[in-house]
C-alpha cells in the first residue's frame, strides 16, 4: 500500500491548458462575461488533457463509520443514526439518491467503520474495520494498522471508479458525531483554539457547543505529544470514513481522476491528503513507521513535491460548496481554494458535491458549443504561445 502514496498527482497539462486560454480570449465575448465557468472549463480540461472536455461518467463514493467519541453526547443524534442514513441510502429514499438518479451516476455506499451489520446490497460495500472508531477522549480513534486499513479502502474505491470509466470521483461520507472529529483535526491542523473556531461567525456559542470544546480539549490535552503529522492527527482524533477519504483522494490524483470534494469532513480528508502528498520524504518512504510522518514538514509554499513536477492534490479537486458549519470557510482559505456553491448546507452524503454535476457539465456544454461555432478555435495549434503570464493560475 505504501508505494500507492509516493509522487502522488499526474502533472497538469500545460499546453492543453494554454490551447483553452487561448479559445476562451477569441470567442469574442466580454472577458470575464462567463465568470467561474471558464474556470472549471480550464481544470477540467487540465486533468482530462483535452481542449474540449466533457463529463460522461460520475461515480459516487459515500465512506460510513460510526465515532466513539459519539458516547461524550456531541451529537444530536443517536449513534444508531448512521446505520439508517445507509439504509436509506442503500433503498433509494435518502436526498442524494434524487441527485445521483438525475446525475445518472454509479454509486456505492462503503461500511467503513459503523457500529452495525447490514444487510447486503448492489450498492453496500462491506469494508468494516471495527464497530465504530475508539473513544479519542480515552484512547486512538485507532490504532496504526486500522488507519493504514481503511487508507487502502479509499484506495480501493478509486481504482474501482477508475476501472469503470469515471470521468468524476465524487465524494461523501456520513457517520454520527464526525463534525466533532472534524473540529479537533482542524483545530490541530490550524494551530486555533476549539472555542475560537466555534466562534467564527457567531454573536453567541450555544450551550451545547461549549460543550463539545470541552470535549475536544480534553482529547488534545490526552494525544498531545502524538499529534505529530497529518496521519497522526488522523490516527488519534479521525475517522475510518476520513481515512479512507484521503486514501481516495490520493489515489484519484495519481490515476488522473477529477475528484468533487463535499463538506466539511470530506475538505478535512482533502488537507490531510494534500499534506501527506506534498512533502520531502515522499522518495525516501521505504516503511509504516516513515508513512504515518509523512507531511510533518509541509509548509504552503511547498507547491510540489521532491520530484518537482507533481502539483498540489488540491488542483485535482473542485471544492463543491462551504458548508453551514462556519470555521468551513477558514479551513477553505486555509487551503487557497474557492467553493463553487454556498448554500449553508450540513447534510453530508455527497449532497452538495452531487449539486455542482449540473454547473460542471454546463460549463462544458457552452465551451464545446462556443468552439463548435468557431472552428477557427478549434484549430488553434495546441503549443502555440499563451496570451497569459500565467496560464496554471485557475
Amino acid at each position: 500500500m505504501i508505494e500507492n502514496i509516493f509522487c502522488v498527482n499526474q502533472e497538469l497539462h500545460d499546453e492543453t491548458i494554454a490551447k483553452v486560454l487561448q479559445q476562451q480570449h477569441l470567442t469574442g465575448l466580454a472577458e470575464g462575461a462567463l465568470g467561474r465557468l471558464d474556470e472549471l472549463v480550464l481544470k477540467l480540461a487540465s486533468h482530462q488533457q483535452t481542449d474540449c472536455p466533457s463529463i460522461n461518467s460520475v461515480w459516487v463514493a459515500l465512506f460510513a463509520a460510526d465515532h466513539g467519541v459519539a458516547v461524550e453526547e456531541v451529537s444530536e443524534f443517536e449513534a444508531t443514526q448512521s446505520s439508517q442514513w445507509v439504509v436509506d441510502l442503500c433503498s433509494g429514499r435518502a436526498v442524494s439518491n434524487v441527485l445521483i438518479k438525475e446525475a445518472n451516476a454509479a454509486y456505492e455506499i462503503i461500511d467503513v467503520g459503523l457500529n452495525d451489520t447490514l444487510s447486503k446490497n448492489e450498492h453496500f460495500v462491506d469494508a468494516k474495520i471495527a464497530n465504530g472508531t475508539q473513544n479519542f477522549v480515552t484512547e486512538a480513534a485507532m490504532t496504526q494498522a486500522q488507519l493504514i486499513d481503511a487508507l487502502e479502502v479509499g484506495i480501493a474505491a478509486a481504482e474501482r471508479a477508475k476501472e469503470a470509466g469515471a470521468d468524476l470521483f465524487v465524494s461523501g461520507e456520513l457517520g454520527v458525531a464526525n463534525t466533532t472529529s472534524a473540529l479537533a483535526m482542524t483545530a490541530v491542523l490550524s494551530g486555533k483554539p476549539v472555542m475560537e473556531l466555534l466562534e467564527i461567525g457567531k454573536k453567541r456559542v450555544m450551550r451545547s457547543e461549549r460543550h463539545k470544546a470541552e470535549v475536544i480539549e480534553k482529547a488534545l490535552a490526552l494525544h498531545q505529544e502524538h499529534l505529530t503529522s497529518p496521519l497522526k492527527i488522523l490516527q488519534h482524533l479521525g475517522g475510518f470514513e476520513t481515512a479512507a477519504l484521503c486514501g481516495a483522494y490520493i489515489r484519484c490524483a495519481q490515476l488522473g481522476i477529477t475528484i468533487v470534494v463535499d463538506g466539511l469532513m470530506s475538505t478535512v480528508a482533502a488537507w490531510i491528503a494534500d499534506l501527506v502528498s506534498r512533502n520531502d520524504q515522499l522518495m525516501h518512504c521505504k516503511s509504516v513507521e516513515m508513512l504515518m510522518d509523512l507531511g510533518k514538514y509541509s509548509v504552503p509554499e511547498t507547491l510540489f513535491c521532491i520530484c518537482g513536477n507533481c502539483p498540489r492534490l488540491v488542483e485535482w479537486c473542485f471544492f463543491s460548496h462551504q458548508s453551514a458549519e462556519k470555521f468551513h470557510a477558514m479551513l477553505l482559505e486555509i487551503l487557497a481554494v474557492d467553493p463553487i456553491l454556498q448554500f449553508d448546507m450540513k447534510l453530508g452524503q455527497a449532497s452538495g458535491a452531487l449539486m455542482v454535476l449540473p454547473l460542471l457539465k454546463q460549463a462544458c456544454s457552452i465551451h464545446a458549443h462556443l468552439v463548435a461555432q468557431q472552428p477557427e478555435l478549434k484549430a488553434i495549434p495546441v503549443d502555440s504561445e499563451c496570451p497569459f503570464d500565467q496560464p496554471l493560475a485557475f
